[in-house]
């Protein structure tokens, strides 16, 4: 066949011979220019083929042979044509028909089919008493190699084609598939699949097979995975890690630990009771709220209503009391109490990942006291801590590249998702080990994501950037100022507000016991020049003998602790309550 216009072949085409493949010759869009089509950028190159499907009247232009004036018609026009062997004027709607006369006139579909793709002028006495000529533009649908969609191109594209379809029976149009449609396509699996377009997502796993995730990539795609996943976090780094049910490594739990009151109701679970170790003094206030001592051993109850404000309902144990009927006393702590309390944990046993979800309600502490034996290095094992933050059901691909097909993965396609197509190649029956997935680090931006997109959840900020270090030694006077402002505020042994953000227990140390009753006398040292000290407003000047001005001046310029005496008592008491 010699090739045509796009416009001459469709005209002629007849529809009852769809589909039809064609070949892209030559025209405008020569050499593969760019075509805007239905909002979609589409490259038509020289050789390409389009396999068409459907065609479609889109509109008629109709110019009139006098006047040269052209009208577009809709396809709906319901005006008569008659065929004119002649541009001579023709009766106008109001002068009777001939007698005899059987002929009514064409529809616009039946003119336009008619001509056969040829020119004729036709006459409509409800357009023109002048001879018409009709120019249909169809809407094309077609099917393009490596595309996902059908494309709808007008006729009027200036290229020219070929129709082959009798040398291209053996043709397949391979429509492209976004990873996360196999999870719909589970009758294709197992595949084989070659990457068209890498992940537009930012990075999500730090692992080295979801780097090689690029285009022209050969995947094997043995099916879906059922295992479900635990998001947990290092207390002691910013490390974020998501386990699989199939991880294998041991836990022990660890106790909590509670910046103030508040965090305590937060891990408080309905109908039990939360036992906890005071390692912070807290000042009372008033009759109300008794003061606390490190080593007070608390039992939080319930929360009640009291005076109008909800209280802590908490029952504090003397360290002679033993056995079930203690004797103690019962406290009402106020929310906004703050403080520090570690969690007492009597429990040494070992879990597995699933029988630790049966026990433990998320958010839980654990530590991994066996790693798992199928990694060459468990990451988990070198944290003293790890945080499980939430169970998450999410449907994951098993995988593994052509080239390593024992090694595999898994890979979430509604977070990691890439554009491929199948190769129709064979693979293997056998499914291949993903133990690399047992254990997968996530990024930062991305953990962040996640917490956002979990149900009942809300996603903390991203911790600050430390604040820059001052550039000169002028502004340590300043941050002395503010630290002698923050101790009057707060004198030792009282205890702050509970922070309205809490923030991580690791920040928070236990600080040394404050003075009780009982002080030791205070001795004066020598001032060092290589100490730093807070700056003091300048004391009056008073009438001393010149011996006692320099020590006048060192007791102002330095700041001096008291030391309790049973420190090392109350530290070996704590250490002697608390597991770890």
């Amino acid at each position: 066949m010699e090739p045509l216009s796009f416009q001459e072949y469709i005209c002629s085409l007849d529809p009852a011979t769809l589909p039809r493949i064609l070949r892209i010759c030559s025209g405008v869009y020569f050499q593969g220019s760019v075509y805007e089509i239905s909002g979609n950028e589409c490259c038509l190159s020289t050789g390409d083929l389009l396999k068409v499907t459907a065609v479609t009247l889109q509109k008629v232009i109709c110019e009139n042979v006098q006047t040269g004036q052209k009208t577009e018609l809709p396809p709906t026009f319901k005006g008569l044509f008659q065929l004119s062997s002649s541009p001579s004027p023709c009766p106008t709607p109001q002068e009777p028909s001939r007698p005899g006369s059987r002929q009514k006139g064409l529809t616009l579909h039946q003119a336009v089919g008619q001509s056969g793709g040829q020119t004729q002028p036709l006459l409509c006495p409800s357009i023109s008493p002048h001879a018409l000529l009709l120019s249909p533009v169809y809407e094309v649908q077609a099917t393009m190699h490596l595309r996902r969609d059908q494309v709808k191109i007008p006729s009027t594209l200036e290229v020219d084609v070929e129709d082959v379809t009798e040398e291209s029976q053996d043709v397949h149009f391979a429509r492209p598939l976004l990873l996360s449609e196999l999870l719909g396509m589970e009758e294709v699996l197992p595949a084989q699949a070659e990457i068209l377009e890498g992940p537009q997502s930012a990075t999500i796993f730090e692992s080295s097979w979801a780097s090689r995730l690029q285009k022209g990539q050969r995947l094997q795609i043995h099916g879906c995975s059922h295992s479900w996943r635990v998001l947990a976090s290092a207390r002691s780094s910013a490390r974020r890690f998501l386990l699989s049910s199939a991880y294998q490594g041991r836990f022990r739990r660890r106790p909590r630990q509670f910046a103030g009151v508040q965090e305590m109701v937060a891990g408080l679970q309905p109908g039990q009771r939360l036992h906890v170790v005071v390692t912070q003094d807290c000042e009372g206030r008033g009759d109300d709220v008794p003061p606390l001592s490190v080593g007070d051993r608390l039992e939080a109850r319930q929360l009640l209503q009291n005076a109008g404000s909800t209280r802590l309902l908490c029952w504090r144990r003397s360290e002679e009391e033993d056995g079930e009927d203690e004797e103690g006393e019962e406290l009402l702590l106020p929310l906004d109490l703050g403080g520090s309390f570690v969690e007492e944990v009597c429990d040494s046993k070992k879990y597995g990942l699933a029988e630790l979800l049966e026990r433990l309600t998320l958010p839980c502490d654990v530590r991994v006291v066996a790693t798992d034996p199928v990694l060459e290095r468990d990451v988990l094992g070198s944290f003293s801590s790890l945080r499980l933050e939430a169970r998450i059901s999410q449907p994951f691909l098993l995988c593994s590249f052509c080239k390593e097909p024992d090694e595999g993965f898994e890979i979430p396609p509604q977070w990691l998702d890439l554009s491929l197509v199948l190769t129709g190649e064979p693979v293997g029956t056998q499914a291949p080990s993903a133990h690399r997935s047992h254990v997968e680090e996530l990024s930062e931006a991305f953990y962040y994501q996640l917490l956002a997109q979990l149900p009942g959840g809300s996603a903390p900020p991203p911790p600050r950037p430390p604040k820059p270090k001052a550039a000169s030694g002028k502004a340590q006077p300043r941050k002395g100022r503010a630290q002698g402002q923050k101790n009057q505020a707060h004198p030792r042994g009282s205890c702050p507000p509970a922070p309205q953000h809490p923030a991580s227990p690791q920040a928070h140390p236990a600080p040394l016991s404050p003075l009780k009753a009982k002080s030791l006398p205070v001795q004066q040292s020598t001032p060092n020049k290589y100490s730093p000290c807070p700056y003091r407003p300048a004391a009056p000047q008073l009438h001393d003998a010149p011996g006692d001005t320099d020590v006048k001046r060192s007791s102002d310029e330095h700041d001096y602790e008291i030391i309790e005496g049973g420190i090392q008592k109350t530290i070996r008491k704590v250490q002697a309550i608390l597991p770890f």
